[in-house]
């Protein structure tokens, strides 16, 4: 699976649906970020143009909010915790797993855009830790074990 071409059209009626509204910078972003997968870099300008701002500001906006991508993500956002619970409880050897299991680094994204390798400070689940999120499903109480099979279930989906 490649990576989706930006259908310009597409891109331009997400914005002019957003034209002019006062703060809707944001939940523009997260409209074209959730129909593309990612905010493409063709974007800025017109999302820039639209609102009246420079584009150094909507880029510092994408920036700014780790929520926010410019380059394309896998179908499968894997999330491993790394706070302070999911630590103590073994996080480290969780994330060793992944990139094994994987063959990413963190903030990688394989070739064929099943998978993407993140690491964030805390999924706020620390009763569960350790825990990964596989976009927005969280799984906890991690064994090696457990870690294989939820990544054979998505491999398989």
């Amino acid at each position: 699976m490649k990576a989706r071409e930006v259908d310009r059209g597409r891109l331009n009626a997400i914005i002019q649906e957003s034209r002019g509204e006062k703060w809707g910078l944001i939940p523009l972003l997260q409209k074209v970020q959730e129909e593309f997968g990612y905010v493409p870099p063709v974007a800025i300008e017109p999302i820039a143009e639209a609102f009246n701002l420079f584009p150094s500001q909507v880029q510092g906006v994408i920036t700014f909010y780790a929520g926010f991508s410019l380059e394309p993500k896998g179908k499968y956002v894997v999330r491993v915790c790394r706070g302070t619970a999911c630590h103590v409880r073994g996080s480290r050897s969780i994330l060793r797993l992944m990139r094994k299991e994987l063959g990413l680094e963190e903030g990688q994204t394989s070739e064929d855009y099943q998978f993407t390798l993140e690491t964030v400070a805390c999924l706020g689940a620390c009763f569960l830790a350790p825990t990964m999120m596989v976009n927005q499903t969280y799984f906890g109480k991690l064994s090696p074990a457990k870690v294989t099979s939820v990544l054979d279930q998505y491999r398989k989906a």
